[in-house]
């Protein structure tokens, strides 16, 4: 015999399933802000084209004094360019631009400077937003509160104060991707130049005010009303941001201040866009057009997985001291906006995005949760001789740490995915379907690793040991060391420092325009090793690399490791901070 619930009994069940729910996520969450050492995070979940849940967890930074609260402003980086594609793509319908016109017809106040790439084909409005126009630059460090901070011409032109390189063509416009915050400034200039108004001016009138996200603006730098509800950034080190966060003129690229649930809004406002609904903010002829594959999954402003019934769009972002990710369904009405008051480089963010999907079992969305592991015991001693910094893709490396009989990768010097031994030598994930293979050589040294993820299965080679695993010698060439040391300093500063400075590549001459606050202040280094590579299929900063060399660094700060990257002609061609 069965017994029927009472109404209020029925509702009263079915809260306390949805409470225990919440607190599952709510609790992974939390394990994972304590894991990575974050302050604080919000976010909003989109569940049939509504928010669903808004929540934050921690504080507006790491003393622990202020809550977080769900109007708390964030930087939200690279998602600024989504925001500032739609203000662009609405003066496409009004005809005051055009998408595949040559944007110097209408630039004013600035034009691309012509050269032998564009002789052919010009910079227009859809390579800017799907960076596909050559445009240099890939992104912007920001400015200190404080200090000078320069136009958008002198940004373009890499002109004193502006931190970065001249923004400019150097390969034929439409024939690859190559990701340019550079290209989103120049868009920021062009839409300047139509409207007449400031930038921060028409995307409120345009886009801000219509989807209601209230919080939000692209005023750089903040008003101080506005300036007193934010959230502090923090390095990768969880140091303070000094002055709290970065000035961003490059607005359409960086500038946007905004909270999760006003990026919701937007996520949805684009759902309804494409789903013809009344009152969108742009045509479903235009949505579609945004939502379409330029080159390399990118579409105009957005990225795009999958395909079909269940395609998701969205975009990361990133600026000093704030880390951001959007991601929604096109047509299932799914998603999920979440910003940290922090830089992390770990999976964290996309654990919890797989939890969310998870728990509201987004369609489409592969589980992946791994299967059960059988663990069985490793001596430690032998453990050691895995640990060490490995390749795992084109400038990425992917470090590994025994500890307790368990593997970890070490991301920003903190614990992150966990390696269990199901043999001595092989090692599975405990967060994905992701396992290593380490096979040692008769001296029990490893060169080497297999990766395997899914039906997925690559070596990895191995560029290096453990710092506090490494005794010193003597180092064999110090005239190469003092070459090196200018070259860092160089590399840090950025601008004509890195574009004067001999014995570098020119693909770090680019990619490092911009300098890099790590080794800010560097005063000197010292050789600790060097290992040769050549062959390896090791590649930086489009160089290949024939030879990794470490040296103890001291800066203004406190002194720490870094691994220089180096060809087989001696050029410096990246770098790398590390913790041990």
């Amino acid at each position: 015999m069965c017994r029927r619930f009472q109404p209020a009994l029925l509702l009263s069940f079915l809260l306390l399933i949805t409470y225990a729910q919440a607190d599952d996520l709510d609790d992974f969450i939390r394990n994972q802000l304590q894991k990575r050492h974050v302050p604080g995070l919000s976010l909003a979940i989109i569940q049939d084209g509504k928010i669903v849940k808004a929540k934050c967890y921690g504080y507006i930074d790491k003393t622990g004094s202020t809550p977080l609260a769900t109007t708390t402003l964030f930087q939200a980086g690279s998602i600024s360019k989504s925001v500032a594609a739609v203000g662009a793509l609405r003066l496409v319908e009004q005809g005051k631009l055009a998408l595949d016109e040559d944007v110097n017809t209408k630039l004013s106040t600035w034009k691309v400077p012509e050269n032998e790439f564009t002789k052919d084909k010009k910079v227009t409005l859809r390579g800017l937003l799907s960076h596909t126009t050559g445009l240099t630059v890939h992104g912007f460090p920001g400015y200190e509160v404080g200090s000078p901070v320069p136009s958008i011409v002198q940004i373009l032109d890499g002109s004193p104060p502006a931190n970065t390189a001249p923004v400019r063509v150097n390969f034929v416009p439409g024939t690859r991707w190559r990701y340019s915050g550079g290209g989103y400034t120049v868009m920021q200039q062009l839409m300047l130049d139509v409207t007449g108004k400031s930038f921060p001016t028409y995307m409120q009138e345009a886009v801000l005010e219509p989807l209601n996200m209230q919080a939000s603006t692209y005023q750089q730098p903040l008003p101080a009303d506005k300036a007193r509800a934010t959230a502090r950034g923090h390095y990768g080190d969880r140091s303070l941001v000094k002055g709290h966060w970065h000035i961003y003129p490059e607005m359409a690229a960086a500038g946007l201040w905004t909270t999760p649930s006003d990026l919701a809004r937007f996520a949805i406002s684009i759902q309804n866009a494409f789903a013809g609904k009344a009152g969108a903010l742009l045509t479903q002829q235009m949505t579609k057009q945004m939502l379409t594959d330029q080159k390399d999954n990118d579409g105009l402003g957005v990225f795009l997985q999958g395909e079909g019934h269940t395609m998701r769009f969205g975009h990361n972002g990133r600026d000093e001291g704030f880390d951001a990710l959007m991601t929604a369904t096109v047509e299932t009405g799914q998603g999920v906006a979440i910003m940290i008051n922090a830089n992390d480089n770990s999976q964290m963010l996309g654990r919890i995005v797989d939890a969310i999907a998870k728990e509201y079992k987004w369609p489409g969305y592969a589980a992946k949760t791994p299967a059960t592991r059988t663990v069985v015991p490793v001596n430690p001693k032998e453990l050691t001789a895995f640990e060490g910094r490995y390749e795992l893709a084109n400038n990425r490396m992917i470090t590994f740490l025994a500890e307790n009989g368990r593997l970890f990768t070490l991301v920003d010097g903190f614990a992150d995915e966990e390696f269990v031994p199901e043999t001595p030598t092989h090692f599975a994930s405990t967060d994905r379907e992701v396992s290593i293979t380490f096979n040692p050589d008769a001296k029990g040294e490893v060169s080497e690793l297999i990766w395997k993820n899914g039906k997925e299965e690559r070596k990895i080679p191995r560029i290096g040991p453990l710092f506090r695993l490494t005794k010193a010698i003597p180092d064999p060439d110090p005239t190469r060391t003092r070459q090196i040391e200018t070259a860092l300093k160089a590399m840090s500063q950025g601008g004509k420092a890195v574009e004067e400075t001999p014995g570098i590549t020119p693909g770090a001459r680019r990619d490092f325009s911009g300098g890099s606050r790590e080794l800010a202040g560097l005063k000197s280094i010292s050789f600790i090793n060097t290992m040769d590579v050549k062959g390896h299929g090791i590649e930086r900063h489009d160089s290949p690399v024939g030879q990794i060399l470490g040296y103890k660094v001291v800066t203004d700060k406190d002194p720490h490791y870094v691994i220089v990257h180096l060809t087989a002609d001696g050029l410096v061609t990246d770098y790398d901070v590390v913790d041990n």
